[in-house]
């Protein structure tokens, strides 16, 4: 039985004029169903923060994530790099098809994605649109030095040379063979490239795991 009192206007205690409905009494809940309805409603803010601060875009250290991780944003950095070329008409020589075998232009699309996020999140202030293209222009730039070092081409591609350095470097590190390949089937590398990605990590994380278990 409702323990709410009823407006004497409205026998029913449900609506308002114009069908508008009451705003309920809380003040006249028992005790305990007010404490109760406090914690639902607390709960649910909570919830609900916690949603819209995980859509925040955050910087992405790809050396950090999860098999599972790494996988999602790979498949979602692939999607908005597509869109990019396609929207602003981008040349092989700022994005070649290769892109995410050089690790140089992965992080810095990577880096120039989760901006774009943040400058058009539907809370973004008016001007973020311009302030994300001027950083797109010097991004440019930059991802034309990084292809001319790189020497990834439309049709061919090879691994970026790095340079060894006399008694610098580590005893298991041998340099990368740069000898070029043809580039045919660029989809299919790239799946392949995302599986071999994933399977790598799952094994670095299960050695790290087998680690810690060992060390206690």
């Amino acid at each position: 039985m409702s323990t709410t009192p009823r407006d004497p206007e409205h026998p029913t205690g449900s609506s308002k004029a114009g069908g508008e409905s009451a705003p309920p009494d809380l003040e006249s809940l028992p005790p305990g169903v007010l404490q109760q309805v406090k914690r639902m409603v607390q709960a649910e803010y909570a919830k609900d923060l916690r949603t819209q601060l995980g859509t925040v875009p955050r910087t992405i250290n790809w050396d950090a994530l999860t098999p599972e991780d790494l996988e999602q944003e790979l498949l979602a950095l692939n999607e908005w790099v597509d869109w990019l070329r396609h929207t602003y008409g981008l040349p092989p020589q700022i994005i070649p098809p290769m892109w995410h075998r050089h690790a140089e232009l992965l992080w810095e699309l990577s880096a120039l994605r989760q901006h774009w996020l943040i400058c058009y999140d539907q809370q973004a202030k008016g001007n973020m649109g311009v302030v994300w293209h001027s950083d797109f222009a010097a991004a440019r730039e930059r991802l034309r030095d990084w292809v001319s070092i790189s020497g990834s081409r439309l049709d061919r591609d090879r691994p970026t040379r790095i340079t060894a350095w006399p008694g610098g470097e580590a005893d298991e590190w041998t340099p990368p063979d740069t000898s070029e390949q043809p580039v045919t089937e660029r989809s299919a590398d790239f799946v392949a490239f995302v599986l071999d990605a994933v399977r790598a990590r799952g094994e670095e994380q299960d050695a790290a795991m087998r680690e810690i278990i060992e060390s206690e």
